[in-house]
């Protein structure tokens, strides 16, 4: 690799240029939204109108690609193909690994939104026409939409990120990194400034997409303890709690992984369990249970069309709010759950990789959602109600209104409240934790043991952010941010894509097994000197 000059002081063994760039950029975005938020709004809101009207058509075929690339290499002569050196075994179990890219995915974005956005949809959706809001017909499309933002689509992003850096970091010695993708077609020059812009890109979509989901968490967790003891809704409680889960996230990221993230997140899957348990058992079994056998088929029928859907009524606002902000956010935060995928994937082949991360959080996310979201709308449809207004007055509540109104008693709706304000700390901690590691192994070029100074400073930073934001009322133009930084981030994945099928076509057309080969046996043509083998002994 080419040899880079290395910061002193809390940036000490980083790359100068992508932890002092990536701080002043994240630092002058937040100051700028701060200083002129009118102004800033105004910008951010036209760059969203333009992506939701005149760029709909391209988030909509660039997802329903990568899905369908994603199954086709799974199933291909590149599955056997294993990330990492021919005779290595997975770090971590089925279980651990799953717990941890769930938890890191999605897991506290799901907690918010899976009763808010299938009671949203119940009341309206283009797929249902005037007079059938709220009826069973209308809470099968509410299901089937929240299951489809929620599936496979979002999943093939990140397992196609997550594919390319570890394919490229353990197969062919390249730095853990986003710019290790674009080797195959730009050589060496990863290491200047192509390569500094795609991990800034990555850097930037990382914090501001965390940001967003703390931001939601601090207010459903206020919620919550809004519910349990009366604190008062309001940002700055939510901006104490994100102070203090920050401090903890701090902690939980100078344990490592195998110490810090990897216990959360199989106390994360455990009160995940736990949870969907009680809404089943506690709840309307035999109804839910039906219902998730109806909303699987129900998805698998229709996530081809609704993929390939785009709005044909230009006045429509419905998709750009809802596909097209689901599209830009699984884009947005594929460098950061790639690389964290990455990281935790050694050892597996292609096919174990693709079919695990599309698969399992995929029939995970639709029975979650399935559990909580059929369960408000049971109680919307032959039930008291009230859970529409809930969400339509604090959409923060809704997990809350509906353990209340599912009539278990104070005391069991109460432990359930307690139960998921934890797993909301939780799952705010892996994020943070998660987000935090990945960031300090792009700014360290690849580096996997960051300095613990480093570690603190992006922890606390990321805090930070999700709480200025919050004070000023800037989670919408940082929920925007996220969106805008994944257009020239799709162009990237694209690039990095061309680049792994290239690679792995001329892998199988080598002579010999990679790995396997000879030390003086040709390279395949067009790798650099920095292309490194690693070879068993």
């Amino acid at each position: 690799m080419n040899s880079q000059k290395l910061a002193t002081g809390i940036f000490v063994n980083t790359n100068p240029v992508m932890s002092i760039g990536s701080t002043v950029i994240i630092i002058a975005f937040v100051l700028f939204t701060i200083i002129a938020p009118v102004y800033a709004n105004g910008i951010y809101e036209a760059a969203k109108r333009f992506i939701a009207t005149d760029l709909a058509w391209y988030y909509v075929i660039l997802m329903s690609f990568f899905l369908l690339l994603a199954i086709y290499t799974a199933f291909s002569h590149f599955g056997h193909i294993k990330l990492g050196h021919d005779d290595e075994k997975p770090d971590y179990s089925f279980f651990s690994w799953f717990s941890m890219l769930f938890g890191a995915g999605i897991g506290i974005g799901i907690l918010f939104w899976s009763i808010a956005e299938p009671i949203h949809h119940f009341q309206s959706n283009p797929f249902i026409t005037q007079g059938q809001e709220k009826t069973l017909e209308a809470a099968q499309i509410a299901m089937r939409v929240s299951i489809f933002h929620w599936g496979l689509h979002g999943w093939a992003i990140f397992a196609i990120t997550g594919m390319a850096i570890a394919y490229f970091s353990y197969r062919k010695g390249l730095p853990l990194s986003i710019r290790s993708g674009l080797y195959p077609a730009f050589g060496d020059k990863i290491y200047g400034p192509i390569g500094h812009m795609a991990d800034l890109l990555a850097v930037f979509g990382t914090v501001f997409g965390i940001a967003t989901s703390l931001g939601l968490g601090a207010q459903q967790m206020n919620a919550g303890m809004n519910y349990l003891f009366g604190f008062k809704i309001n940002s700055g409680n939510q901006v104490v709690i994100i102070t203090i889960i920050s401090l903890l996230a701090t902690l939980s990221a100078l344990r490592g992984l195998n110490n810090g993230l990897h216990k959360l997140s199989i106390l994360n899957m455990r009160l995940t369990v736990l949870m969907l348990t009680f809404f089943i058992v506690l709840g309307p079994t035999a109804y839910l249970l039906g219902a998730f056998a109806t909303n699987l088929g129900d998805y698998i029928t229709n996530a081809v069309v609704l993929g390939f859907w785009v709005d044909p009524n230009p006045q429509s606002q419905w998709q750009g709010w809802w596909t097209l902000f689901y599209w830009g956010w699984w884009i947005a935060w594929a460098p950061f759950v790639g690389m964290f995928i990455a990281r935790i994937s050694k050892g597996r082949t292609i096919k174990e990789f693709i079919l695990g991360v599309l698969i399992a959080p995929t029939l995970l996310a639709t029975f979650w959602i399935t559990a909580f979201g059929n369960t408000a709308i049971f109680i919307e449809l032959f039930g008291s109600g009230g859970i529409a207004e809930a969400v339509n007055k604090d959409i923060t509540t809704a997990l809350f209104v509906t353990m209340e109104l599912m009539d278990l008693g104070a005391i069991i709706a109460t432990i359930g409240a307690i139960i998921c304000t934890v797993m909301s700390v939780t799952y705010f901690i892996t994020s943070a934790d998660s987000a935090t590691l990945v960031i300090c192994t792009l700014v360290t070029m690849g580096q996997q043991k960051s300095p613990p100074k480093l570690r603190i400073f992006w922890s606390l930073l990321i805090g930070a952010v999700a709480g200025v934001l919050l004070i000023v009322g800037g989670l919408k133009a940082l929920q925007t941010a996220s969106i805008i930084a994944a257009l020239p981030y799709s162009i990237v994945l694209a690039i990095t894509t061309w680049g792994l099928y290239k690679s792995l076509r001329e892998e199988l057309n080598y002579s010999l097994p990679y790995l396997a080969t000879p030390e003086d046996a040709p390279l395949p043509s067009g790798y650099g000197q920095n292309y490194v083998h690693k070879r068993n002994k």
